[in-house]
């Protein structure tokens, strides 16, 4: 890992009290400098006074040109700063463990300006997919503006933090000639319940293959897996995808479940033939704008069968008009009508120019009767077959994907066809457990069920696979 580092510099862009700068200069005496910032006045005070503290190694004084001043990370140029630094250059640090929108509801001025910085477009620009961690975007800077140095970074940082910052230096082309990830136990050392790790990352003179080793301690000296980008696509275990790519074609289209973020309006249990919202009201609607609901916890715990919940669904397609619900569906304006206010302050930019009352992941596919629906926020995964419940098509909440079908033999074909152990090899190449969502719908449109079924020697029931689901 950093053991046979020889770094003449030692920097840290946020240095905090300095803790982690004494460190790295205990462990490197040989370093000559140490140059390190932060934005608080007295953090840089308090830096200062624990490198002053380090005490003689061997008895020898250690002699290092330490450098400790106030800077703000996001208004420096650190290709100028680190072309000032002798090689080999260490830098080091934890950078801020928060997203930019969360800075900005804080009213903190110290974070990037804000930028679509995925080219994300749509639906997808307007909500958290255009979001990002602080740490990513400094740990990606500081690795651009390394390029062309000999260097050594080495970040603490979450999981997804890591991986998004190497695939954006893979597709950069930067010169990584070796990088490395370590878990780290961050319940134990820190009192957070988060995947972290130790990024390192080695900056010489050209690229190296786009693969990051993954290690499950700070200390093992044998990684776990592999994960890197193969054909464009960031992968999460390349030995599997080696094994399953030959399974990747155009898929079928699978759909997110309904999206309303209001549940304690929208959504109901029922206690015989009474409903009862989030609020502890009893409610009277139109039977034809109810529906059974499926939430992810029952998907992923294998309790399926039966629904728990009802939701409200006022429009059969985004974008629907709701206002004539007042002539069609009178009991249910008039319960909208009544939570007006707190359907109005929904905060997600999705619903702005909407008609009012609006609702997101609604089309013909969401009413059909059969379905294959899997939870996207759980560690492992659980294809089940939904068929209908009270005569009544069942819905799912928007943190699981379901795949619409004709039938119930093909619903249960499918299901079986992608909880086979193949089918779940092929989605743990892809599958990351440490994002905030592992299985996504981008993940489960790579699969080519009809070559899976072909190599399973698995026939399909009634109902024609190739005839594809419901649009």
């Amino acid at each position: 890992m950093l053991g046979d580092q020889r770094p003449r510099t030692i920097v840290e862009p946020t240095c905090g009290t300095g803790t982690f700068l004494a460190a790295a200069i205990r462990r490197f005496p040989g370093a000559r400098r140490a140059l390190a910032f932060d934005v608080n006045a007295q953090y840089v005070a308090a830096a200062r006074q624990c490198i002053a503290q380090i005490p003689c190694i061997s008895q020898i004084p250690m002699r290092i040109d330490s450098e400790i001043r106030v800077g703000d990370f996001f208004r420096k140029d650190w290709r100028s700063v680190l072309s000032r630094c002798a090689d080999p250059i260490l830098i080091i640090g934890n950078p801020p463990w928060v997203n930019n929108a969360t800075l900005g509801r804080l009213g903190s001025g110290n974070h990037p300006q804000k930028e679509n910085r995925k080219g994300l477009s749509g639906i997808d620009a307007l909500t958290g997919k255009s979001n990002f961690d602080v740490s990513e975007w400094m740990i990606s800077r500081l690795l651009e503006a390394a390029a062309d140095r000999r260097a050594t970074l080495a970040m603490l940082c979450k999981m997804a933090v890591a991986h998004k910052v190497l695939v954006d230096a893979w597709k950069k082309g930067l010169p990584v000639e070796h990088c490395e990830i370590r878990r780290i136990d961050a319940a134990k050392h820190f009192g957070a319940r988060v995947d972290a790790c130790l990024l390192v990352c080695r900056i010489g003179r050209r690229p190296a293959a786009s693969e990051c080793f993954v290690f499950d301690d700070l200390s093992i000296s044998r990684s776990t897996r592999t994960f890197g980008l193969r054909d464009g696509r960031l992968v999460a275990d390349v030995s599997a995808y080696d094994r399953i790519c030959h399974l990747m074609g155009s898929g079928f289209r699978w759909r997110s479940g309904v999206k309303h973020d209001c549940a304690a309006v929208f959504e109901f249990r029922e206690d015989g033939s009474t409903l009862w919202n989030g609020l502890g009201d009893e409610v009277d609607l139109e039977p034809r704008y109810v529906f059974p609901l499926l939430k992810s916890s029952q998907v992923a715990g294998g309790d399926a069968d039966v629904p728990r919940r009802k939701l409200l669904v006022p429009q059969q397609r985004v974008g629907q008009e709701t206002r004539s619900l007042a002539t069609r569906a009178p009991k249910t304006w008039r319960y909208l009508m009544r939570h007006a206010d707190r359907l109005d302050r929904r905060a997600s930019a999705v619903y702005r120019n909407q008609p009012r009352f609006s609702i997101f992941g609604v089309g013909p596919y969401t009413f059909c009767k059969w379905k294959v629906v899997v939870s996207g926020f759980y560690k492992s995964w659980r294809f089940v077959a939904v068929g209908p419940h009270e005569n009544r098509p069942v819905l799912c909440d928007d943190t699981c994907y379901f795949l619409p079908c004709r039938s119930a033999a093909e619903a249960r074909w499918r299901a079986a066809l992608l909880n086979s152990e193949r089918g779940r090899e092929f989605f743990s190449a892809f599958v990351f457990n440490q994002s905030k969502r592992p299985l996504t719908a981008e993940i489960l449109s790579l699969l080519d069920l009809e070559t899976l079924a072909a190599e399973l020697k698995i026939g399909p029931g009634r109902g024609s696979l190739s005839a594809g689901p419901l649009r």
